[in-house]
C-alpha cells in the first residue's frame, strides 16, 4: 500500500491541481507494488495513470503551461545562464527539519499577498549551506519547479573579473534583472564572492565586489527568491548572514535518507533481499549524490554482468569505490 507520505502528497498535488506530480506519485506507489510481488495491481495502477496523461494530454513533468523563457542576451549574456527544472519534492531526500523549511518557504511565496496584508515578507533571500553533492544545488530547483518560476544560475567565472570597477557593474546588472524578472537566481559556489573581507588573502575588486553584493542585496525589494549556496560557510563575511531571510544547513544523508536513496534509485530492480543494514552502515558518510551514483554503478553492473540481479554485495562494492575515489 502507499506510505503515509505518498498518500498526503496524492492528496495536495490533487487540490493543487498539480497533474504532473500526481502521476509521478501515483507511478512511484505502482513501483512500490510490483516489488512487493502485486503485480496485477500495479499494472492495474500504471495503466489508469497512462489512460489519464493520454485523455489530458500531459507529460509526467509538466502539470501547467510553461512560459517561454529565454537565455539572458546582450550584456546578461554569459552572467545569467537558464537552468532547466523538472525536480519535484518527492525526489528529494533531506532530513525532516530540511524539508519542512524548504515548505514552509514555498507556503511563504504562495502566500505572499495575504502575508503582504498584515505587513509581512514571504522568504525570498536564502544561504545555503552544507557539503557537496547534500542537495543545495537540488533544492534550488525544486524550488524553482513546485513554484513555477525560471531558475537562473549566475556564472561567477564570468562575473568575477581583474578590473576594478567592472564586476561591480556586471552584478547590478543581475540585480537589475533579478527586479524585472521574477525567477528563482542561485549564486552557487558563493564563497568565490562572500569571502570575509578581512582574509589575508583578499584583494581590492573581491571586497569592493562584496560590498556591492551587501548593497544590492538589502536594497532589493522584488518578488524574486535569492539563493547563495557553499560549501565553506567559514569563509563567509558575517556581515552577510543578516541579509538573509534563512539560513539553511545540508548535511550528508543518516541511514534513514540513505535507506530512501537506494529504494528511490533502484525502484526498477527487485531490492527484496538487500540487506539494508550492511548497506546504509557502509554508506555513512558519502553524500546523497555520492549514495545515488554508488546505486547506478551497482545497476549498472546488475544489468550488464548478472541478469538485472542485484545484490547487497554489488552495491556494497560500488560504495567501497566511490568512498576510495573519496580517498584520493
Amino acid at each position: 500500500m502507499a506510505t503515509a507520505e505518498q498518500i498526503k502528497s496524492l492528496l495536495k498535488s490533487h487540490a493543487d491541481h498539480d497533474d504532473g506530480r500526481f502521476y509521478s506519485v501515483a507511478l512511484q506507489v505502482a513501483a512500490k507494488e510490483a516489488r512487493q510481488g502485486h503485480h496485477k495491481l500495479a499494472s492495474d495502477i500504471k495503466s489508469l495513470v497512462e489512460r489519464s496523461q493520454k485523455a489530458n494530454k500531459i507529460g509526467l513533468t509538466s502539470s501547467k503551461p510553461t512560459p517561454l523563457v529565454k537565455q539572458p542576451k546582450g550584456d546578461l549574456k554569459g552572467l545569467l545562464e537558464l537552468t532547466p527544472t523538472s525536480v519535484r519534492r518527492n525526489e528529494l531526500v533531506l532530513s525532516a527539519d530540511i524539508q519542512e523549511r524548504l515548505e514552509q518557504v514555498l507556503i511563504e511565496q504562495r502566500q505572499k499577498d495575504r502575508l503582504a496584508k498584515y505587513g509581512l515578507s514571504a522568504r525570498r533571500k536564502l544561504l545555503f549551506t552544507g557539503a557537496p553533492g547534500t542537495g543545495k544545488t537540488m533544492s534550488a530547483a525544486v524550488l524553482a519547479t513546485e513554484l513555477k518560476l525560471p531558475l537562473y544560475t549566475v556564472v561567477l567565472d564570468n562575473l568575477i573579473t581583474r578590473f576594478m570597477g567592472e564586476t561591480a557593474a556586471k552584478l547590478r546588472l543581475i540585480f537589475d534583472h533579478i527586479k524585472q524578472t521574477r525567477a528563482v537566481y542561485l549564486f552557487d559556489e558563493f564563497d568565490a564572492i562572500g569571502s570575509q573581507r578581512s582574509s589575508r588573502n583578499d584583494v581590492g575588486e573581491i571586497r569592493r565586489v562584496l560590498n556591492s553584493f551587501l548593497l544590492f542585496v538589502e536594497q532589493d525589494s522584488s518578488e524574486s527568491i535569492v539563493l547563495a549556496a557553499t560549501n565553506h560557510p567559514e569563509l563567509l563575511d558575517k556581515a552577510l548572514y543578516r541579509r538573509f531571510d534563512d539560513i539553511i544547513q545540508f548535511e550528508k544523508p543518516g541511514k534513514e535518507q540513505i535507506r530512501m536513496l537506494v529504494q528511490n534509485r533502484l525502484a526498477m530492480l527487485d531490492i527484496a533481499s538487500l540487506s539494508w543494514n550492511q548497506i546504509t552502515a557502509s554508506a555513512k558518510g558519502l553524500s546523497s549524490a555520492e549514495v545515488t551514483r554508488a546505486c547506478e554503478d551497482a545497476a549498472k553492473e546488475a544489468v550488464l554482468y548478472h541478469d538485472t540481479k542485484l545484490s547487497t554485495d554489488l552495491i556494497l562494492k560500488a560504495i567501497e569505490r566511490r568512498k576510495t575515489g573519496n580517498q584520493k
